[in-house]
């Protein structure tokens, strides 16, 4: 509990440690000692510098911009859904330091305090405000904020670039109306195979979490990866993949499955051994050109019907399930899988159940029911609905074979591009285009590893299996990375069946993206307004609050004319100490600032008789008060530059500059 200089001497070697876990971890890190320390540490400097804030500096409002950006921090590494008890004690938080700044309102004597509903107009006016600028932006403008998904940028090379989203937020990703080449692809395998960049097993009933695990460095000297291990008598293929990368901004780097070797790649990456993927700290998929070496599990369909989907080694979180799981989702899963004899006869029957005409794929449809997303909740609305993009079959699958305790797990990443050429040198060559960002599910068979699955309708290639040759050898199997070298394997890339499709979605191209050029001011123009709003937001916090002065100024109360008259002085720039008595500054204001004598007097005795003299409220002298106000900021305004005028006008400094407090137990009065 005491430090000593041992504990001191241990505090760089923690720091250290952090800053490696910060480096090499993938969000959501698992804090280890060193990250728990600095977090600890940060959070305790964070309420020492906050104290200060308040209570010294008199500053809350930059207390609670500090408040709002720690809590924005999470938010952005891992969007995720607005966490409501979170997001209300956060505001009540904003609001209980606003309420500092009128704290030593208190210490007035009850004889001389003003009416209880005219000292509230003014905290409460900016509560009020405060609060309906918050849920301004937390429910309407944060929806419309560029999502850190694949979005277009500018960087890298020059032009148009896109990123790779790894928290299955594709919806606005795939609606974009403009495409972009990603990629270039080129193999020796007998069609292009699916490119996965992120593997999501860990899920808490509304989101899927990025996997992280130990790393480690790629080099062209040495295998990433060991090879797959597959049961004895399973045939195995070795294939070559060379990948050129052009419009892909992203940590992530797209691979076949199951990669062993990578080479070519410019900068520092680090290799996943758990899921096979590869991440960069510091640098971009942007411009590289490398070769991935893959061997490719063969299996028959005798033998894949043989393997059980225990995954004893894999750990609890790609079977793990919330406790309250909808009804839905468990007893579908189970009437679609009626009669099956095994895991993967099961498996195919939900991707065909998915595939069949029964579903519609659609990116608008999840948007106008109100369910894009892929928590449990969104996965149930979307079986009664039936109609939604790869996001919505992938969660569903996947949550689905775990109910029927199968392990499983979400992968994001391309799928397979278009040929662009024919066969040169053993390797055909393809395009991956923007519009091709997509994710699947896939299951794991002991003996195998993992294998895709593909239940988005009408796009790719359903998983099939092929069963033995009379010679017992096996047959080139089908799915979605291992598909059969036949003239029709060739995987759709744009969806055309299962159901009647809008237009605007059979004019998307790769993954269906519908184009949302015609609608596309909206967003723009509510974002715009918004914007004005918030921009506006200081100045109209301002009137309301000198609005509530004048009216309790009006009604005879000489502390709220007071006030009014030194905010207004503090939003033109004229300083206003605490330690300055109310004589001096009214003497300041008229032989410095321009301010009518009498005016400031008047408004001086007034604070001076209720302060001590303990003289009862008078409303006649109401009207005087307020008048008084009015005059001295005329003459304060038209003495004050064109630019503090603005400035008083757009930013007042009254917000977040404390005038001094006009009573008598805080600031003595100079008689």
């Amino acid at each position: 509990m005491i430090p000593t200089p041992a504990t001191v001497a241990s505090v760089p070697g923690l720091l250290d440690a952090a800053a490696e876990e910060i480096r090499v971890g993938v969000a959501p890190v698992v804090p280890g000692f060193g990250l728990s320390f600095l977090l600890v540490a940060a959070v305790g400097a964070l309420a020492v510098v906050l104290d200060h804030v308040v209570l010294t500096a008199r500053m809350p409002l930059l207390a609670a911009v500090g408040l709002v950006a720690v809590s924005l921090i999470p938010t952005i590494a891992i969007p995720s859904d607005v966490d409501v008890v979170a997001f209300v004690l956060l505001a009540v938080a904003v609001l209980f330091l606003l309420r500092v700044d009128t704290r030593a309102r208190s210490l007035i004597e009850p004889s001389a305090r003003p009416p209880r509903s005219t000292r509230r107009v003014g905290a409460s006016a900016t509560a009020l405000g405060v609060a309906a600028v918050a849920v301004i932006v937390a429910v309407v403008a944060t929806p419309l904020l560029p999502q850190p998904g694949l979005r277009f940028a500018t960087g890298g090379s020059g032009g148009a670039g896109t990123t790779i989203n790894p928290n299955l937020e594709l919806g606005n990703d795939l609606r974009q109306p403009r495409e972009v080449e990603v990629l270039t692809v080129r193999t020796t395998g007998p069609t292009p195979p699916y490119l996965r960049a992120v593997t999501l097993s860990s899920f808490d009933g509304s989101v899927w979490q990025p996997d992280s695990s130990d790393t480690v460095p790629v080099r062209d000297d040495a295998p990433v990866f060991d090879p797959l291990v597959v049961d004895d008598g399973i045939a195995v293929d070795d294939w070559t993949t060379d990948i050129d990368i052009d419009q892909l901004d992203s940590p992530w780097l797209p691979l076949p499955y199951p990669a062993s070797t990578v080479t070519g790649l410019q900068g520092d990456w680090l290799g996943l051994p758990q899921n096979r993927t590869v991440v960069s700290r510091a640098g971009s998929t942007r411009d590289q050109v490398y070769q991935v070496q893959s061997t490719v599990p063969r299996p028959s369909l005798e033998q894949i019907r043989a393997r059980s989907v225990g995954g004893a080694n894999l750990g609890d979180a790609v079977l793990a399930l919330p406790a309250e799981v909808p009804a839905i989702i468990g007893d579908t899963a189970r009437e679609v899988t009626a009669g099956t004899q095994d895991p993967y006869d099961a498996l195919i029957a939900l991707q065909t159940w998915f595939r069949s005409s029964a579903f519609r794929y659609s990116l608008d449809a999840p948007v106008e029911a109100g369910f894009d997303g892929a928590g449990l909740d969104a996965v149930a609305d979307f079986l009664q609905v039936r109609s939604g993009y790869c996001v919505h079959y992938a969660s569903a699958f996947a949550v689905m074979a775990r109910t029927l305790g199968m392990p499983s797990r979400i992968v994001v990443g391309y799928l397979p591009g278009t040929a662009t050429g024919p066969q040169t040198q053993g390797q055909m060559t393809f395009t991956v285009s923007s519009s091709q960002l997509h994710a699947w599910p896939e299951v794991y068979f002991d003996g195998i590893g993992w294998v895709p699955f593909e239940p988005t309708n009408s796009l790719g290639v359903p998983t099939s299996f092929t069963p033995s040759s009379p010679n017992g050898a096996s047959s080139a199997p089908s799915t979605p990375q291992q598909d059969a070298a036949t003239p029709n394997s060739q995987p759709s890339t744009a969806p055309t069946q299962g159901g009647a499709l809008d237009v605007g979605e059979q004019n998307g191209v790769g993954t269906g993206a519908a184009s949302g050029a015609g609608a596309s001011w909206i967003p723009a123009t509510l974002g715009g307004v918004l914007l004005v709003l918030l921009a506006a937001a200081p100045a109209v916090l301002r009137s309301v609050r000198r609005r509530g002065r004048l009216r309790a100024a009006r009604a005879g109360d000489p502390i709220a004319a007071w006030t009014a008259m030194r905010e207004d002085a503090v939003d033109l720039g004229i300083p206003a100490p605490g330690a300055e008595s109310p004589r001096a500054f009214a003497a300041r204001l008229s032989h410095e600032h321009g301010a009518d004598t009498d005016d400031v007097d008047t408004l001086r005795e007034a604070l001076e008789r209720v302060s001590y003299a303990e003289d009862a409220i008078d409303p006649s002298t109401g009207a005087r008060l307020a008048a008084a106000v009015e005059s001295v900021r005329e003459r304060l305004t038209a003495g004050a530059p064109v630019a503090r005028r603005i400035v008083a006008r757009l930013l007042p400094r009254s917000l977040f500059v404390r005038s001094g407090e006009a009573t008598a137990a805080s600031e003595p009065v100079g008689r």
